[in-house]
Formats: structure tokens, C-alpha cells, sequence
């Protein structure tokens, strides 16, 4: 089953099956947050180094097979594989879009 994902979520996704971290950055807008596990990342920076430790260094791929529309958010569901423990768990990503760019991404398992 191929999902239909907005463009900016399809190029992180497609990105991190590389674990490019160029790549999955490349989306983010400048002023972008992520919310990962209660942590907060602000801004390209802190993103980057979330990428880089927690997904390229683990091998953590996400894999989506749901998508939805929940107020004004894209929810895409599936689960990560990788070299950490309990692998695989199934996790979900909550994107804010926009401008075609990722505003806001809250992931939790």
C-alpha cells in the first residue's frame, strides 16, 4: 500500500529510509520545532543533532501505513527499525505544515 504524502512529509520519509540527514533537515523550516519523547528542538540546529544521535546513529527507519487528517495536523502512523532497543516499535508522527515545509513534528511511540 503506497500512502499519498504531502511533498515536504514524502521528502523525510523518503530521506531517512536513506538516513540522510541533509535530507530529512531539508524540509523543516528555519523556525521549526520538534517535540520527540517530551524533549523539545528548536530551529535547524537542535533538529540536526536530534537526526544525526537518535535516527542516522541508530539506523531508524520509519516506515508510515497510515495517514490522516486530525485538526489542522498530518498524522502518520507505522513503525521504526533500527538498532535500539525494543525494535521495532510503532510510533506516531504529528507534521504541522506550512508553506509546504515542516512547521512543527511531535513523534511519540
Amino acid at each position: 500500500m503506497s500512502l499519498e504524502l504531502p511533498t515536504p512529509i514524502a521528502a523525510y520519509v523518503a530521506a531517512n529510509a536513506r538516513l540522510d540527514a541533509d535530507g530529512m533537515l531539508k524540509p523543516f523550516a528555519a523556525d521549526a520545532v520538534l517535540l520527540d519523547n517530551g524533549a523539545v528542538f528548536q530551529g535547524r540546529a537542535e533538529i540536526r543533532s536530534l537526526l544525526e544521535e537518535a535516527v542516522v546513529a541508530a539506523k531508524a527507519i520509519f516506515t508510515p501505513d497510515t495517514l490522516r487528517y486530525e485538526d489542522g495536523q498530518v498524522v502518520v502512523e507505522g513503525p521504526a527499525r533500527g538498532d535500539f532497543k525494543g525494535s521495532p516499535i510503532r510510533f506516531t508522527y504529528r507534521f504541522t505544515l506550512e508553506n509546504d515545509a515542516i512547521k512543527a513534528l511531535e513523534i511519540a511511540a
